[in-house]
C-alpha cells in the first residue's frame, strides 16, 4: 500500500502473473502476450520463447486440471465496464442464476461488469461460478462471486479453457474483447472445430445494428451462407435461453447414444 495525501493508504498498481503479483515499481509495461507475439524482438526467438514455451505448458495443464471435474457449463461474456445497475448486468444476474438452477456452472471472464453480474447470479443461486482472468496493461482482478478462479498470462490458452468447458456461449453486450469472443466462437462452429454448440445473443437492441450489417453485407455479397446465421439465436427471455441451452445438450446426447 501507498499513503496519500490525506494520510490513509491507497491500493498500489498491482498485475497477476498465475501465481505471481507484481505492485508499484515491479510491475511491467508490457504483457506476456505482448513479448511472446513482438516479431521486432527476433533475438529471442531462439532463446526466451523456449522457456515460454513451458510456461503456455504449464498454463494448459493448470487449466485442464482445475476445471476437469466441473459439472457442465455455460461461457457467459459481455462487458467490464457495465455498471451494476444497468439492464445488461440485471440481464446477466438473472442468467447466471437460471443456469445454476439448471444445473450449469457459470464461466467469466473473471471481471466486473457484466461478468461480476454472472458470477453474482450464479453464485447467490448455489451454482458453481468460474472466473477465467487475464494479465492485462489495466488490472481488473478476479470479482468477488467467483468461486474457482484463474489467472492466465496468455490469451490463446484462456480461450481453450472457455470453449472447451462449455455447452454454449451466451453473449451480452460489451466492446471489442465480446465481440472477438462471439466471432471466434461462430468461427469455431462454422468450421467444425468444435461440437456444434448454440451462441445466443442477449440485448437484442445492442445487437440488432451488427446483425442487420451481417444480413445486408456479409450474407448479400456472399461472404456467408444464409445457414450461417443460424449459428447465432438472439432472445432477451433467461428462460428462453436456458431452455434453447438445455435442448441442445439433449439433442446432442441423443445423437452421440444412436451413433
Amino acid at each position: 500500500m501507498t499513503e496519500s495525501t490525506n494520510g490513509r493508504p491507497t491500493a498500489a498498481p498491482q498485475r497477476h502473473r498465475g501465481a505471481v503479483t507484481l505492485r508499484r515499481d515491479a510491475v511491467p509495461l508490457s504483457t506476456a502476450d505482448e513479448k511472446l507475439l513482438d516479431s521486432h524482438h527476433r533475438g529471442e526467438w531462439k532463446t526466451k520463447d523456449a522457456w515460454r514455451a513451458l510456461r503456455i505448458l504449464s498454463e494448459f495443464v493448470e487449466g485442464f486440471d482445475t476445471l476437469a471435474d466441473l459439472p457442465p457449463a455455460v461461457s457467459v461474456f459481455g462487458s467490464a465496464r457495465s455498471k451494476p445497475e444497468s439492464a445488461e448486468c440485471e440481464l446477466a444476474t438473472r442468467l447466471g442464476a437460471a443456469l445454476a438452477e439448471a444445473g450449469y456452472a457459470v464461466i467469466t471472464g473473471g471481471g466486473p461488469g457484466v461478468m461480476e453480474a454472472a458470477n453474482r447470479g450464479a453464485t447467490e443461486a448455489g451454482g458453481m461460478s468460474v472466473g477465467l482472468g487475464i494479465e492485462l496493461p489495466f488490472e481488473q482482478g478476479l470479482n468477488d462471486w467467483v468461486d474457482v478462479g484463474i489467472d492466465f498470462r496468455y490469451f490463446f490458452v484462456r480461450k481453450t479453457m472457455f470453449v472447451k468447458y462449455a455447452q454454449a456461449f451466451v453473449v451480452l453486450p460489451g466492446g471489442f474483447g465480446t465481440l472477438d469472443e462471439l466471432f471466434e466462437a461462430i468461427t469455431l462452429v462454422q468450421t467444425r472445430k468444435v461440437t456444434r454448440f448454440p451462441v445466443i445473443l442477449m440485448g437484442a437492441d445492442y445487437w440488432s445494428g451488427l446483425l442487420d450489417w451481417i444480413k445486408q453485407r456479409m450474407l448479400d455479397d456472399g461472404k456467408i451462407n444464409a445457414a450461417d446465421l443460424d449459428l447465432i439465436q438472439v432472445t432477451d427471455d433467461v428462460a428462453e435461453a436456458v431452455q434453447i441451452i438445455v435442448n441442445a445438450g439433449a439433442a446432442l446426447a441423443d445423437s452421440q447414444a444412436s451413433s
